[in-house]
């Protein structure tokens, strides 16, 4: 589990689990007045995190990033593509495969050849055409820019695709009902995970390259060395 401060790209911690009882005795080791003056607590949507954050930092706003369920939809999508490529036979399996990253694609960015590539695919299937509208108006409201609007329509592309009998998407929905607040709560603000998850990527580099490590201690002070470095050219520089 790893502990970072979004603002200052500061790496604070590593935990060696991150269970609810591994992440509670940690915070529990900081003084409630500090844990008071926390803002914002941006996480993934790993139940405990959260439950853990509305407990310890009680003041603070608790943000789902962006990321994390924005991919919820784009997970419910390629789940949808994946059960409609089922049924066709191999040449259009592959050809569907092969085609994945068009379907993602916001269907505005594209020229006028794969506009039509991704209409001809769009029309060999009723629920890939309806899940790939679904997709196409949650890409469309996350470019607005006011945010209340931007809240007022997703609140809206909720309520009208939480019963469009496409099983992906209604699991979708009553995920994004679940955490409505923590995801309102990430357009308000610019902050997001991006600089934590960019660090797990390195951290992954750092293990496979040492082919494993069999002492946390050992493996934490490596990591934070690494990004220690990183910070101390960062404060050179401002300097």
């Amino acid at each position: 589990c790893i502990i970072t401060d979004p603002e200052t790209h500061r790496v604070l911690d590593i935990l060696p689990k991150r269970t609810a009882f591994t992440l509670n005795r940690y915070l529990r080791s900081f003084p409630k007045e500090e844990r008071n003056n926390v803002e914002l607590f941006v996480s993934d949507m790993w139940k405990p995190f959260q439950e853990s954050a509305s407990f310890y930092f009680p003041n603070a706003t608790r943000i789902i990033d962006k990321y994390h369920w924005v991919r919820q939809m784009t997970w419910a999508f390629e789940n949808v593509r994946k059960s409609e490529q089922r049924k066709f036979g191999k040449q259009y399996r592959i050809y569907f495969k092969h085609s994945r990253k068009l379907l993602l694609k916001h269907f505005d960015t594209l020229d006028e050849d794969t506009k039509r590539q991704v209409l001809i695919m769009l029309d060999t299937s009723v629920p890939l055409s309806r899940s790939h509208f679904y997709k196409e108006e949650l890409q469309k409201i996350l470019k607005t820019n006011e945010v209340f609007e931007k809240k007022e329509k997703f609140k809206r592309w909720i309520d009208y695709t939480e019963n469009c009998g496409i099983i992906q998407f209604e699991k979708c929905t009553d995920t994004y009902r679940h955490w409505l607040t923590e995801i309102l709560a990430s357009m308000d603000t610019d902050i997001t995970n991006g600089f934590t998850e960019g660090c797990n990527n390195k951290i992954k580099v750092l293990k496979r390259n040492a082919y494993g490590y069999r002492n946390f201690r050992r493996f934490r002070n490596r990591i934070l060395h690494i990004f220690s470095h990183k910070q101390l050219n960062k404060d050179q520089a401002a300097a």
